[in-house]
């Protein structure tokens, strides 16, 4: 999605280094252009297309268009010559520096790419060595960024496929895209590329795209800049009319939009109503009562699916040198790395995250297991990333020696290969109502924040402390900080905005599930009735992987009863004989009582997190089982509780039986384990026998 860059600085700072103020998301920090501006792109047959465009538009629409054709590098061309004749705007080739205005038409000229920046156009050599044209996407993509919800995006004929990902960047920004239809066009690869993005509002000719310019062109969409961050709030009957739209999204797809920035909701209901025409929330919400497909279009723009492979190459070369080696330094063989790229969208940045981490390794002498867990709040999204089939420009930028090693040719595009899609997990994840992973090594959530309310950055930031390893990273994006909770996470790379974990001396309050109460303007508590959501096949299939993936455990209180179960604890615990009682103590294995008693005993001493292994016979085999303890952080509660995890931990390699003598070590091996056992139960009998001990001497 677009976003501004910060400034160059240093990579490395001390924990404590201040950070710059926190950004506000791309589409509310656009300048405030006083009209709209159009980018036009094309390439064979834009000649036609253009004439017909051009020759139904008014000369007084108020937008400005700026027009990019592929040109022969080689020669003049006689393309503004030809337009001049066809409009009564002025048309003139753009020139290095010049400022656009309204109601004029710009045209690239030869052998340049062009961007704007400031409402002023700016000219640079086409790069020789490019494997496809990317003159479109470069002038689109600038757009998005320089104007905002005020950039339109036009895709006529061409036989190439550039442009559909600069029209994506102009949807993310707010902005509104056309295509021109497959019949009307001379070649129709260029917009049947845009159009199965699934980014184009408008499908029309050329004649009708001048006609939908014109009838849009003073909509208050356009014709009023972005507000600032904070908007004044709503009138009571438009507050109303905003609440009762979000709560049919929440009854549809379970979210809670009140938790996100209102300013990006409210700009992008006021896109969706300039498509149709309306100027009133009333209208709007009227409409969404008798268009169901319009709450699934609503609810999937929200969410802004966009994203690219590769996304800011730096900062996957800084994973290669600073934090994959930091990662692995001292690990354990056996412990698998552990990822969660969360709102991954389509899928890009998974699979960029195992093709980065592939390379890694393949230079590494260890060769650990990679899980790689990919979430998203749209199932839509999660359905194409697990099929892992992407456009030819969506791969543009992809080198061509990962596209071979990394890629299969499929029909239409490229598919990321078996190998790279099976280390990738993905699952439909709700972030502000799901619990999160755990025992992750690295964390990616780029460009999500920005568009949470600070009540559900407050409630995220922790979550990701909770699920991190004591040695793991949060990556964010460019525009995007930890804000007030520098206390649980270090600034190690300021310039790609990765950040090390830090032990916290105090108890986080962190809610695992649940609503969260907006504290934008406005914001206005939503009663939502709990209207039963009808469970697809792919949501069955995600909780059966997240419970499959994340550990299982329980929920106690002071008494050390469960009051809740997370996942199939059947392995660990079962009701003991005698009377019915839900007490761990009582219903855990024998073999784990004692070591559950004493880290129980300790967490419940020292307020901390601790974890401890013990064996245990689990379905006819020794396991080793890690037990994770940790104080649940109820700062309004009167009983407090902890948090229980049991995690089966990666049985040893064992070598293949061979023949062996009498009394050889082959044979002695049974006895080697229960060897091991008894001195497992002897160290933590000691340790159990030091804690009471310990107890005694302070009430003494």
């Amino acid at each position: 999605m677009p976003r501004k860059r910060p400034p160059s600085s240093p990579s490395s700072l001390p924990p404590n280094a201040p950070e710059p103020p926190e950004p506000t998301p791309p589409e509310e920090s656009a300048p405030e252009a006083p009209f709209p501006v159009v980018g036009i792109g094309a390439s064979a047959g834009g000649l036609e297309a253009f004439t017909q465009l051009l020759s139904h538009l008014p000369a007084d629409t108020g937008m400005a268009f700026v027009l990019v054709q592929h040109l022969d590098p080689n020669q003049k061309s006689l393309l503004s010559e030809i337009l001049a004749r066809t409009t009564a705007m002025p048309v003139q080739e753009a020139q290095e520096g010049m400022a656009i205005a309204p109601n004029q038409i710009y045209v690239i000229p030869p052998n340049t790419l062009m961007t704007l920046h400031q409402g002023c156009l700016h000219l640079r050599p086409r790069n020789a060595g490019s494997r496809v044209s990317r003159a479109v996407d470069t002038l689109l993509s600038s757009l998005a960024e320089d104007w905002g919800n005020r950039a339109i995006a036009v895709i006529l004929s061409g036989g190439e496929r550039d442009g559909s990902q600069g029209l994506e960047a102009i949807k993310a920004a707010g902005g509104i895209t056309f295509a021109q239809t497959a019949d009307s066009a001379q070649v129709s690869s260029m917009p049947n590329t845009a159009i199965a993005t699934g980014q184009v509002d408008f499908i029309l000719p050329p004649e009708a795209i001048a006609a939908e310019l014109t009838r849009i062109s003073h909509h208050p969409y356009l014709a009023t800049p972005p507000g600032p961050p904070e908007e004044p709030g709503l009138a009571p009957t438009q507050e109303d009319d905003f609440l009762a739209i979000l709560k049919q999204l929440q009854a549809a797809f379970g979210v809670d939009f009140r938790a996100y920035k209102r300013t990006t909701l409210q700009r992008r209901i006021q896109r969706r109503m300039a498509l149709y025409h309306l100027e009133t929330l009333a209208d709007y919400r009227r409409h969404l009562q008798a268009q169901t497909v319009e709450v699934q279009a609503l609810y999937e723009e929200i969410l802004i699916h966009v994203t690219e492979f590769f996304r800011d190459p730096e900062v996957f070369t800084a994973l290669k040198r600073e934090i994959f080696p930091a990662i692995l330094r001292d690990r354990p063989p056996d412990l698998p790395l552990r990822l969660w790229v969360a709102g991954c969208s389509t899928g890009e940045e998974a699979y960029s995250m195992a093709i980065v981490l592939l390379e890694f390794l393949a230079h590494h002498p260890r060769q650990p297991q990679i899980q790689i867990f990919a979430t998203d709040v749209s199932e839509l999204v999660i359905e194409k990333a697990r099929a892992g089939i992407y456009l030819p420009s969506q791969v543009a930028e992809v080198s061509a020696e990962r596209l071979q090693r990394f890629f299969v040719p499929t029909e239409g595009g490229y598919q990321i290969n078996k190998t790279v899609r099976e280390l990738c997990i993905f699952a439909r994840q709700n972030l502000a109502s799901d619990p999160p992973f755990s025992r992750l090594d690295l964390i990616s959530c780029r460009n999500v924040l920005i568009y949470f309310g600070s009540a559900l950055q407050k409630k995220v930031l922790p979550m990701f402390h909770y699920g991190l390893r004591p040695s793991g990273f949060l990556l964010l994006g460019s525009a995007e900080t930890v804000g007030e909770f520098s206390s649980l996470f270090h600034l190690v790379n300021r310039a790609h905005k990765i950040y090390a974990k830090q032990p916290s001396p105090l108890l986080i309050p962190m809610d695992l599930g649940g609503p969260v109460s907006s504290t934008e303007p406005g914001g206005t508590a939503l009663a939502v009735p709990n209207t039963p959501v009808e469970t697809s096949l792919s949501e069955l299939v995600d909780q059966v992987i997240l419970s499959r993936y994340a550990p299982v455990g329980v929920v106690v209180n002071s008494h050390l009863d469960i009051v809740q179960f997370r996942g199939q604890t059947g392995s660990y615990l079962a009701p003991s004989p005698g009377q019915a009682s839900l007490n761990v103590l009582s219903m855990v294995r024998e073999e784990l009582r004692l070591d559950l008693r004493t880290l129980l005993h300790q967490v419940r001493q020292t307020g901390q997190a601790a974890s401890k292994t013990a064996l245990a016979l689990i379905a006819g085999a020794v396991r080793s089982v890690q037990i994770d303890a940790e104080p649940l952080p109820q700062p309004t509660a009167t009983d407090p509780h902890l948090l229980i995890l049991f995690t089966e931990m990666a049985p040893p390699t064992q070598p293949p039986e061979t023949t062996a003598p009498a009394g050889s070590p082959a044979e002695a091996r049974p006895a080697d384990t229960d060897l091991q056992r008894l001195e497992q139960d002897l160290k933590t009998t000691k340790a159990y026998l030091q804690s009471i001990i310990e107890e005694q001497e302070l009430t003494a």
